[in-house]
């Protein structure tokens, strides 16, 4: 049995899938790519697909689907699929936490100086102490293992919204 996500997923418009994986990750190739592989049997073979597709991707299309995430502790704002997505997922980062605040708003700085990009992690189910370790870890990088480990960040994120919205 099917679930209701993935009969809807398989059944929409084109349009529609398309608009809904850009909320997973704003990378149109990938969107275009997955979407064209439906109908999927099952939600695991759409997020094999999905995870095929993604890798790997480029780094222009890393650079878009960056641009896209806030940073690790601001909250996205609007009504956009992807701002949804990353306000569920922060939700271990208490904004009323100065402490946290602080330390995230000092790392996300040097990061961004460091690498020209935000700071992304797969954020669902860490703690703010997971992601500050994490954050302090990832600043000790050299720029191209930064970057790899970025992409990967971005393919989780990908798939676990792709996996959300499917169930």
């Amino acid at each position: 049995m099917t679930s209701p996500g993935l009969e809807r997923f398989n059944t929409a418009s084109d349009e529609a899938v398309r608009r809904l994986l850009l909320g997973c990750a704003d990378v149109p190739r990938w969107a275009d790519e997955v979407a064209a592989g439906r109908p999927y049997a099952d939600v695991e073979a759409a997020l094999r697909a999905a995870r095929t597709a993604a890798e790997p991707w480029t780094d222009g299309e890393v650079d878009a689907a960056l641009a896209r995430h806030p940073r690790i502790g601001e909250r996205a704002e609007g009504q956009a699929r992807d701002a949804a997505h990353s306000r569920r997922e922060q939700s271990g980062v208490d904004p009323a936490d100065t402490d946290v605040a602080r330390r995230l708003r000092e790392g996300n700085r040097a990061y961004e100086d460091r690498f020209g990009h935000v700071f992304l992690i797969r954020a669902a189910g860490r703690s703010a102490a997971e992601i500050l370790a994490a954050l302090d870890q990832r600043l000790t990088h050299d720029p191209e293992t930064e970057r790899r480990t970025a992409a990967e960040q971005l393919r989780e994120i990908a798939v676990l919204r792709l996996q959300g919205e499917l169930a």
